[in-house]
């Protein structure tokens, strides 16, 4: 093995737990500014509030408004979550935004100050909605493993990056492709189990019926057996 093959082997290697180390360092950065924006606005704006004279509600109303928009923020960025429950917290969300920040510009003080604390809400919003759309790209990985491979195989010959994203991209139409064929199948032989089941049940219903026939039609030709007159009777009736 040469050295570009041991370089190109121990760069795959560590990929994966590169971009897993990237996404857990992005999102403990994430949660800590988010920490931090709403820190610093639920004490601008308490501070605000209780100036006004709102007494132990200048604490209680920023903390409401923060919590609300946290939990807004997290049924928003989380997967699977159901479409019209995305949309409905996202109008909550602007409205707890637009009204936060309306109260940390309303606060007393410099222009330039009250600015920064009004779009240290926008961060808070911001932030979360970078945190939820964290994740890898599987299409750049499967090139980039297609152009390791070839590196590593053939090093003399160089592939195209653009190359290795249709090839990548040609192999996922290829298992797409597969597993649309492989579930047709399925389907396909779940109807003709269904069909083969339901002429199971329609012969079986038809021997019954004609078993039933049968004994009925024997059953018959007893009783039309027993009320025949019988042979002496038949005789001395004749001679009379």
């Amino acid at each position: 093995m040469t050295l570009t093959q041991q370089f190109a082997t121990e760069y795959a290697k560590g990929a994966v737990p590169g971009m897993l180390r990237a996404i857990r360092t992005s999102k403990r950065a994430n949660q800590l500014i988010l920490l931090g924006a709403l820190g610093a606005s639920y004490l601008h704006q308490a501070h605000y509030l209780a100036s006004l004279g709102a007494g132990m509600f200048a604490w209680i109303v920023p903390g409401v408004f923060d919590l609300a928009m946290l939990s807004m923020l997290t049924i928003a960025g989380t997967a699977g979550m159901a479409a019209d429950a995305k949309r409905a917290a996202m109008k909550i969300l602007a409205v707890v935004v637009v009204i936060s920040a309306a109260v940390n510009f309303a606060a007393p003080g410099p222009l330039g100050l009250r600015i920064i604390f009004a779009l240290v809400v926008g961060l808070v919003a911001g932030v979360e909605w970078v945190a939820a759309k964290i994740r890898p790209d599987f299409a750049a990985i499967e090139a980039r493993e297609v152009e390791v491979i070839a590196e590593v195989s053939a090093p003399i010959r160089k592939l195209d990056p653009e190359v290795a994203r249709e090839r990548a991209a040609k192999a996922a139409a290829t298992r797409k492709a597969n597993e649309a064929a492989k579930l047709a199948e399925d389907e396909a032989r779940a109807r003709a189990e269904a069909a083969q089941a339901r002429a199971a049940r329609a012969a079986e219903r038809a021997r019954v019926r004609t078993e039933k026939d049968a004994r009925e039609q024997a059953e018959l030709e007893q009783m039309l057996d027993g009320v025949q007159p019988h042979p002496v009777l038949a005789g001395q009736h004749r001679a009379d």
